[in-house]
């Protein structure tokens, strides 16, 4: 991992928490000219998950890694398992898609959280995962009224989905401002770096090669199978899945090139009084509520209080925002002190423009899976079984995932910075809801 990297990740709770690396035992890069059936470029949630159920369905399936394993968004974000999606209602996704594709990724997208603890659960996976159920709080009666109609639609495609009203769900949330919150019972919270370790584990106990620090810098079509070329040599595969989110270094930049990558901060503070963590979440839902200037907060396992948030400049930011998440959840959750942090970091997160899940293709057997948009621990147990059906025979057209060329983005440089101007609005509304809170 290169010195900055692990400087980042050493910042977190995952790393202080998610116990010793040798569960998953890596190896180095296959032996320059092996070839394998299927290349996974990346090792994190998405990556891991393909390689799994390649190597569960007989195929010789390689994982290359630039970094360690979860080195990317996969060990840094804050652990919420959310199955469905960050800001796409069924509603749209089925006016988008048609009734028929759309309720088909519908139906795999809530299967995302139940999938996430189903593997934890079979594997033994050491995680901290608790499948409490997932909070989305509705900060306005107009905003409870979306989530009734959003309630409705996964409750209709059988989804555990129950609105709360105001009483029942101030009853479960600490926050301020709560008209009343959309319960999904098959959500809940785990530690993203141990549960990314339990999956290499999985992985590798399934038959698939997991190679650390073999960094990807081209792919070339080369007769019927592809050549993948890193510093130490190459090797030929059948079929290559990119799984590398919004990283931009070798060929992940083909796939980062289509979405808007978003630099998202993470904090914890130091364990709260047992008291004091049942007042704020007696059932230990984590939440997120439903401004634009989202607010998120849960619980883990030894009551530390995790937040996140974005910030609109990057110079001193780690500082800047640890402070603002600080102050922030005081502000929110009412509580008697701004607490004070253990931890502060950093992450990349994707996001396209449709807030769908995508494959796209670079070419025959060249696939890509991105579009998690937040939502990376619950749609990755899905996304990934797609993406191993694709390279298993399964036409794209089948897909329950929306697939096709990639694009990069129109304006790609001015994509990127949007997220600043996207901030400042949302924190501009924010201030306004609380002036009239």
């Amino acid at each position: 991992m290169t010195r900055a990297l692990e400087a980042e990740h050493r910042r977190t709770l995952w790393w202080r928490t998610a116990g010793p690396e040798d569960a998953a035992s890596p190896a180095p890069a296959p032996p320059d000219g092996s070839r394998v059936d299927v290349a996974v470029v990346g090792g994190g949630f998405l990556g891991l998950t393909a390689a799994l159920h390649l190597a569960r369905r007989g195929r010789r399936v390689a994982v290359l890694e630039a970094e360690r394993v979860g080195s990317g968004a996969s060990g840094v974000n804050a652990g919420f398992v959310v199955p469905n999606f960050a800001k796409a209602d069924p509603a749209a996704v089925v006016k988008r898609l048609g009734r028929t594709r759309g309720e088909t990724l519908l139906r795999m997208v809530g299967m995302g959280g139940t999938r996430v603890f189903e593997t934890v659960r079979e594997n033994a996976i050491a995680c901290d995962a608790e499948e409490t159920g997932w909070l989305h709080v509705a900060h306005s009666p107009a905003a409870l009224e979306v989530l009734r109609v959003r309630a409705e639609a996964w409750r209709s495609l059988g989804r555990p989905v129950r609105l709360l009203e105001r009483e029942e769900a101030r009853a479960l949330s600490g926050a301020r401002l709560c008209a009343g919150a959309l319960l999904d019972e098959s959500g809940g919270m785990l530690n993203p770096l141990a549960y990314a370790r339990g999956l290499a584990g999985v992985a590798l106990g399934a038959g698939a090669m997991i190679a650390e620090g073999t960094r990807i810098d081209a792919v070339e079509r080369e007769g019927a199978d592809w050549r993948l070329r890193h510093a130490g040599g190459s090797l030929l595969a059948a079929r290559v899945l990119l799984c590398t989110n919004a990283f931009r270094t070798g060929v992940a930049r083909r796939l980062a090139d289509a979405v808007v990558p978003l630099q998202v901060y993470q904090a914890a503070t130091a364990p709260l009084s047992a008291e004091e963590a049942r007042r704020l979440a007696p059932g230990r839902h984590p939440a997120a509520d439903t401004r634009a200037n989202l607010f998120t907060y849960r619980l883990d396992a030894e009551n530390r209080l995790i937040s996140g948030g974005m910030s609109m400049l990057p110079v001193g930011a780690h500082a800047r925002m640890g402070r603002m998440i600080s102050r922030r959840l005081a502000d929110e959750l009412r509580l008697p002190a701004v607490p004070p942090l253990e931890h502060v970091w950093t992450g990349r997160a994707a996001m396209v423009p449709d807030f769908l899940p995508h494959v796209f293709e670079f070419g025959p057997g060249f696939l890509g899976g991105i579009g998690c948009n937040g939502r990376g621990i619950a749609l990755t147990a899905m996304l990934g079984e797609a993406l191993a059906d694709a390279s298993c025979g399964v036409p794209l057209a089948e897909l329950p995932v929306p697939s096709g060329p990639a694009r990069p983005l129109p304006f790609a440089p001015l994509a990127r910075i949007a997220p600043s101007f996207a901030i400042a609005q949302a924190r501009w509304q924010d201030r306004r809801i609380g002036r009239e809170a």
